[in-house]
């Protein structure tokens, strides 16, 4: 399956948290590339590495980072493409991170999910929007996923009610 998605995690020790996300996009039959870079350690790499995004087929970015969280903002920067970024918890209860990756200027957006593996989660069904809006197998697997959801919260629902 070719990448459409690229994932960029400013640390390894994001990964953890990112798995979230690349486990959606696979059940979402979305291909996907992730990388370590960052913003700060690695700004030649990163911009490199965003510059040809659009040449390798991808059409969604996806940036985690911690701390000072610019990897989200550096990568806007440096492309046209949607970026979605996923701020991680490593200190102030990820406050930080989520306050840097959504405190973007005029011009430069990035779509900001919440803290976390619930964010990672939400990056990538967000991604899998942006790309079913010209893709109806993904449109039609986001619908499915929709409906499995209702079905699973009905489900623990009447078990519920049972006991």
């Amino acid at each position: 399956m070719e990448a459409t998605v690229s994932i960029l995690m400013g640390s390894i020790s994001d990964r953890p948290v990112m798995q979230a996300c690349a486990d959606r996009l696979d059940a979402l039959g979305i291909g996907y590339e992730w990388r370590v870079l960052s913003a700060h350690r690695t700004p030649t790499e990163t911009h490199s590495w965003v510059s040809g995004a659009r040449e390798r087929g991808i059409r969604v970015m996806i940036c985690a980072a911690g701390m000072a969280a610019h990897l989200a903002g550096a990568v806007a920067a440096a492309t046209t493409l949607p970026v979605i970024g996923v701020p991680i918890a490593s200190s102030f209860d990820g406050m930080d991170a989520l306050l840097a990756t959504v405190q973007m200027p005029p011009g430069i957006p990035v779509a900001t999910v919440a803290v976390g593996k619930a964010g990672a989660k939400n990056a990538a069904v967000l991604a899998a929007q942006i790309l079913a809006l010209s893709d109806p197998g993904v449109s039609e697997r986001l619908e499915a996923d929709r409906v499995a959801m209702r079905e699973a919260v009905l489900a623990a629902d009447a078990e519920l009610q049972r006991r």
